[in-house]
């Protein structure tokens, strides 16, 4: 096998796409939740939140990322119905089909309080400006008003005769009136001083959707399913005018007069109370004037991607929304998708509205994905739907949609081509294989032929010019783009080059060698099977899986296959003879892929057990095991540059894995490097207890344990100024090992260089020779070379010390011949130093520096011949003994 150099120790999950809005209702609140459940208000910087449904309970998703923002509100264990912010997005009402009326706190995510008000369910909820009231209408065709604080209601409402779809607190908190709209077709107006209807507004003849007030209050727009939006007078409640929209309108909104849409419309800021917009079934933005009643800007396109063959589906946008702060406009499509639009002015002067976000409430069953470009900064992601959605992997938002199947995508692959183009190609169960340029995002080649569900495909890895793809007809098909012109904007019909029937049952993988020159496929009848390219000639047939074969894949670096299997077995195979090299056991369930890493030496794989595995190929170990998932893990993306993870299920979570190796290793590099550093920390202080006890023997191991040659120096100068009958060095110098008493040599060394810090040395050196035996300083490792570096400056040490004592001589003389002291020594002294006597000697050198200046002496003064003979003498005696007096100063 390769080299194990570089092998990855672990994974960790950091991004994660989760469904987030099932449909239904949803709010935007004007600040955000911290992740710890703190509020950050608007002033603050922070960006718009989401509160969507999301089955039976509310998540709370960031407007940037759709990250998810604290722990989701549990609401009813049936569909959320209604939902609504107060206006400083510090409280979120919820009800659903219970009845039941929730107030949470989104800052602790704890109810606050609960009531029960409808006799059927709450369909649209509004909150009063101040914050104090709550309006909600249901489906029992009664509008009421509640007191948020006291939870008791305040006004009951009842006219109507379908069920309640909208509701609207009027904008100016003194006027109070409310607005509902109806499926009877009908808007009323409720006075809330009077708790009376004061107006019923008839001009719909289909269901009310949405209610719109201008900004002074004066004008009311109603939009419904009748195709038209109708313009009301407030002051009189009377119509003013019906504007035909031929689409069946599901919101509709006025434009601030201080919005961008405005600006780059080039509408002027006095003129700019007139203009809203609409979105209906038709999946495009209009902007219309109130005066004129006219269409002056339309979508020429639409960005909801709506299925043809489903006409339920073709309603497009069912909901918008004008983001504050002028962040642009938001609107929610059919199939739970959030457009986040932007609008500019060209050039030209003409006006453009730019989709700059797109973020995916529900991604339904993720069949398969794979990294996009040689930057791996999108991810490719095939769901059960008709179309591929391609996501930005730093910002996890949709940037873009490849739609143009007829039935669901189950597979895809991607490549970079040699003219540098960025390809994916699909296969569906249209049986149809489709090839894209993600630069022009449009279909450049249709290959037709497989009479069934393509369930694989894979681009070529070396020429890049052609893909192979494996189908449940049981043939696999080789297609070139040779011929393909992809600066064209017409699908171009792609050819077959090689067809061959490859397996008994349905093919579920495929993959290309890197050399180009063979193909692999894994089927449902438990073998695969590899075959030469170009012409798909049988090469070796893989027998030993025990089930159906969901994935394979070639080694980087190695003749070899891997196979990842229904018997819950991942194998290596022999290329070249088709034997079995090394079988993996430990997942639970099926293993529906696996995958290469670290060039070839560890692969990972994921199965229906929810388990993502990391392995090592030579030690045949799994050395990670991640749950992050609660279904079948069905999709595994490697990023070849980046060696990312990226794994999508059942369910519908995306997760995206990095290797943490080295961060590991630096976390632990730093939690060692702090616990040394305290336990340093705590033995320091020991370390000055001990000095401050005078304890030295104590002291001394410390300073040597913790390595502080400093210290340990300041101890030693101190030990040689005191005059103690107990020797605290030799005490601690018996409990060093070899191996410390080896480093003490070598500070001993190191001192012993210095002129200033010599004598140390030589006081610590002379206790070592003197509590050791020289058989055991022989066996000290280095001993040699520790001598080497301490005999030449000693001898230096030893000779300067001479030179000073021989200095001295000049001074006695000199006071001697001024008379200014006399000699202490006798003729017998004398006599016996000229014999040869070192003790004497020893004795009349330590005893001539003690002669008193001032004291007479009584004897006869000697010659000055016989002066320089002792003196001679002595200094010879000195130079004899100098050695034992340098050691023992």
């Amino acid at each position: 096998m390769a080299s194990t150099q570089g092998l990855k120790k672990n994974y960790r999950c950091d991004r994660s796409l989760q469904q987030f809005y099932t449909g239904g209702p949803f709010a935007v609140g004007r600040g955000r939740v911290g992740e710890e459940g703190e509020e950050v208000g608007e002033e603050g910087g922070a960006e718009a939140f989401l509160a969507c449904a999301c089955g039976g309970e509310v998540r709370v998703v960031s407007a940037a990322d759709a990250s998810t923002l604290g722990e989701p509100v549990d609401g009813d264990s049936e569909a959320i119905t209604a939902l609504a912010l107060s206006p400083d997005s510090r409280l979120l009402f919820a009800a659903g089909h219970s009845r039941l009326v929730r107030v949470w706190d989104l800052a602790s995510r704890t109810c606050i309080r609960s009531w029960k008000g409808h006799d059927g369910p709450i369909m649209a909820m509004a909150c009063h400006a101040s914050g104090g009231l709550l309006a909600t209408a249901g489906a029992d065709k009664k509008v009421c008003v509640w007191d948020v604080d006291g939870g008791f209601c305040t006004h009951f409402f009842r006219g109507h005769t379908g069920v309640v779809t909208t509701v609207m607190f009027h904008k100016d908190p003194k006027c109070l009136l409310l607005f509902s709209g109806s499926e009877d077709g009908t808007v009323r107006v409720w006075n809330l001083e009077s708790k009376k209807c004061i107006a019923v507004l008839k001009e719909h003849f289909s269901t009310v959707t949405a209610l719109a007030l201008s900004e002074d209050g004066r004008t009311l727009l109603s939009a419904g399913r009748d195709k038209i939006v109708t313009v009301w007078d407030l002051r009189k409640y009377s119509s003013k005018k019906t504007i035909p929209t031929y689409e069946m309108i599901e919101a509709v909104c006025f434009i601030g007069s201080g919005s961008e849409l405005l600006a780059s419309l080039g509408v002027e800021p006095d003129m700019a109370d007139g203009y809203f917009l609409t979105v209906g079934e038709r999946g495009i933005v209009r902007i219309w004037r109130l005066e004129s009643g006219l269409c002056i800007f339309e979508q020429q396109s639409s960005d909801v991607t709506v299925n043809s063959e489903n006409e339920e589906s073709r309603r497009g946008f069912t909901s918008a929304v004008m983001l504050p702060n002028n962040q642009g406009l938001l609107c929610v499509t059919a199939d739970q998708q959030f457009l986040f639009y932007c609008s500019t002015r060209t050039d030209e002067g003409t006006f453009q509205l730019n989709l700059y976000k797109r973020l995916i409430g529900y991604n339904d069953e993720i069949l398969d994905l794979k990294f996009v470009g040689e930057e791996e900064k999108y991810l490719a992601v095939a769901t059960n739907l008709e179309q591929v959605r391609v996501y930005d992997v730093a910002s996890m938002s949709c940037s873009y949609v490849l739609a143009g199947h007829t039935e669901i995508v189950v597979c895809l692959d991607t490549c970079v081509s040699a003219s540098g183009k960025t390809l994916v190609v699909t296969g569906s169960k249209d049986n149809t294989v489709r090839l894209w340029d993600t630069e022009t995002r449009i279909c450049i080649g249709v290959g037709k032929g497989h009479l069934g569900a393509v369930g694989s495909v894979v681009f070529s890895k070396k020429s890049k010019n052609f893909f192979v793809s494996g189908s449940s007809d049981r043939t696999i098909k080789v297609w070139s783009w040779d011929d393909t012109r992809c600066d064209t904007d017409d699908e171009v019909s792609l050819k077959a080059k090689a067809v061959v029937a490859a397996h008994d049952k349905d093919i579920n993988s495929l993959a290309v060698s890197p050399n180009d020159g063979l193909v692999c496929s894994g089927s449902e009848d438990r073998t695969a099977c590899i075959w030469k390219l170009p012409n798909l000639v049988s090469s070796v047939v893989l027998k030993g899986h025990k089930r159906g074969i969901w994935s394979v894949e070639f080694s980087p670096v190695e003749q070899s296959v891997i196979t990842s299997s229904g018997d819950r077995t991942v194998k290596i195979w022999s290329v070249a003879d088709g034997s079995c090299l090394k079988t993996f056991e430990g997942h639970t369930s099926s293993v529906l892929r696996a995958s290469f890493l670290s060039r070839g030496t560890q692969f990972v794989s994921c199965g229906s057990d929810g388990l993502v595995k990391l392995w090592t190929i030579k030690t045949n170990e799994c050395i990670a095991t991640y749950d992050k998932h609660d279904g079948k893990i069905w999709a595994l993306g490697v990023g070849r540059k980046t060696e990312m993870l990226a794994t999508g299920g059942t369910d519908s979570v995306l997760n995206l894995w990095h290797d943490c190796t080295i961060e590991d290793k630096q976390e632990d590099f730093r939690k060692k490097v702090t616990t040394i550093m305290e336990e340093e920390a705590l033995r320091g202080q020991e370390l000055e207890n001990a000095v401050s006890d005078s304890d030295y023997t104590r002291a001394i191991q410390l300073a040597f344990e913790l390595r502080r040659p400093h210290r340990l120096l300041e101890l030693f100068s101190q030990l040689c100024r005191r005059d103690d009958s107990e020797d605290p060095i030799e005490r601690a110098l018996l409990g060093l090992p070899r191996d410390g008493l080896r480093v003490l040599l070598e500070y001993i060394r190191e001192w012993n260089t210095k002129p200033k810090f010599c004598h140390v040395a030589q006081f610590v050196l002379f206790r070592v020779f003197r509590s050791l035996p020289p058989t055991e300083i022989l066996e000290i490792k280095g001993i040699s070379e520790l001598l080497e570096g301490l005999i030449p400056y000693s001898q230096r040490h030893f000779s300067r010390v001479d030179r000073l004592v021989r200095s001295t001589f000049l001074l006695d003389y000199t006071l001697t011949r001024m008379s200014v002291v006399d000699p202490d020594i006798d003729a017998a002294t004398t006599k016996d130093d000229m014999n040869g006597s070192s003790v004497e000697n020893e004795e009349t050198t330590q005893a001539r520096p003690a002669s008193p200046l001032t004291e007479k002496s009584s004897k006869k003064r000697k010659s000055s011949k016989s002066s320089k003979k002792s003196e001679k003498k002595v200094k010879i005696d000195s130079r004899g003994h100098s050695n034992d007096v340098s050691v023992e100063a």
